[in-house]
Order: C-alpha cells, then structure tokens, then sequence
C-alpha cells in the first residue's frame, strides 16, 4: 500500500530562500555601471555633446578612450589566446569594466560639474569614486583579482585626467549642458543592465590572433 503524504513549506522560510543577498545585488549594480553597454554609449554621446560645444575635443575624448581600451584588449587577448599571465601578481589582464567606468564616468561628471558652474577638480574626485566602487565590486564577484583591477583604476584615471587636463585648457563653453545632462540621463536609462558580447568575441577569436602572431606557438585553450 503506498501513503501519500502532504508536505507544507512555511512561507517565510519559502520567501527568505528566495529572497536575492542585497549585499550581493549591490556589488552587481556597480559591476553593471562599468559594462561597455553602457560606458560606451555614454562616451559616445559625450562626444557627441564635445562636438557641439567645440571642434576637436570629441575626436580628442574618443582618441584617448580608444588607446585605454587598447591596452586592456591587448592584455585580454594575450591571456585568452596565448595564455600569457603573470601569476606571481596574480595578472592576467587590466579589468575593462574598472578602466571604462572610471575613464568615462570621471570625464562625465566633471563635464557636468563644470557646464553647473562648480568645480571640474570635484567631480574628477567623485568619478575617481565610481571607478573605485566598481573595481571593489569586480573583486567581490570574482571576475578580477585586485593586481588587475588597480591596473583597470590606473588606467581610467589617466585616460580621464589627460582628457580633462585638454579640455580645462581649451576654455570650451559647454553647448546646452541642461539638455546635454538629459541626454545623457536618457542614455544611461535605456542601457543600464545591458551586457555587451565583447568577452565571449574575444574568447572566440583569441586564439586565432595568437597563432597568427605566433605561427610558432600552440594557442591556448581553456
């Protein structure tokens, strides 16, 4: 004879199993601010807000943002495809979410400190800020170690602080800067949370590069 029996869960135990750690929710709503689905339209639109404020300076921003990512790429691709790491530091490549979010959301902030009348120098400090948090939350979520997140801080501040440095010098006024911070509002909503494919590209065509540069060399493989 089989008994079936009814078993009951108590609700608030149910909704506490089900409830998400807000600590870790957080630490993924920075990595999230760092995502180039976001940094990079928001660099783009910057631009865009530059070019309409004065010649040169977009071309200027998008150049030195252009030569930061470089270097993470190449540090990237070398370790997917050739497994070049540096394991006494624990480095393997620049993290691209710390470089990206504390280049662009620096040179952001300070734009929009400086179009308000306050102080660019204060809001290269809070940038500097964001960048850190999100290299904090790329620690916790064990995508980077923190040899290579430093090196993704570095990066960002210098790429962001050069540019700043040009444009300070330029005595640009800014076009707009109440439309230009709506703007930028509205892209920031419509891309935030998004993730952009750049890592699995990377992953897929690595090894490729590597054997190309290296004909000589296996590829590396995970």
């Amino acid at each position: 004879m089989i008994v079936l029996r009814r078993t009951e869960t108590h609700p608030v135990a149910a909704y506490t199993q089900a409830r998400p750690d807000p600590i870790e929710t957080m630490w993924t709503a920075l990595a999230n601010v760092g995502d180039a689905a976001l940094t990079l339209p928001i660099a783009v639109a910057c631009a865009i807000w530059l070019k309409l404020s004065g010649r040169g300076m977009a071309m200027r921003w998008l150049l030195i943002l252009a030569a930061g990512m470089a270097l993470v790429g190449v540090t990237k691709i070398m370790y997917a495809g050739c497994g070049i790491e540096i394991s006494a530091i624990r480095f393997r490549v620049i993290s691209g979410h710390t470089m990206l979010s504390t280049a662009v959301w620096t040179v952001v902030i300070a734009l929009l400190f400086r179009s308000a009348g306050s102080s660019a120098r204060a809001g290269v400090m809070l940038g500097l800020l964001v960048g850190v948090l999100t290299a904090i939350a790329r620690v916790s979520d064990e995508a980077h170690t923190v040899t290579e997140v430093v090196a993704g801080w570095m990066l960002g501040a210098a790429v962001a602080i050069a540019f700043v440095r040009l444009f300070m010098r330029s005595g640009i006024a800014l076009f707009r800067p109440r439309i230009a911070a709506c703007g930028l509002l509205l892209v920031a909503s419509v891309a935030y949370g998004r993730h952009a494919p750049i890592q699995d590209m990377i992953d897929d065509y690595s090894p490729g590069v590597c054997t190309w540069l290296f004909p000589g060399a296996a590829a590396h493989g995970d």
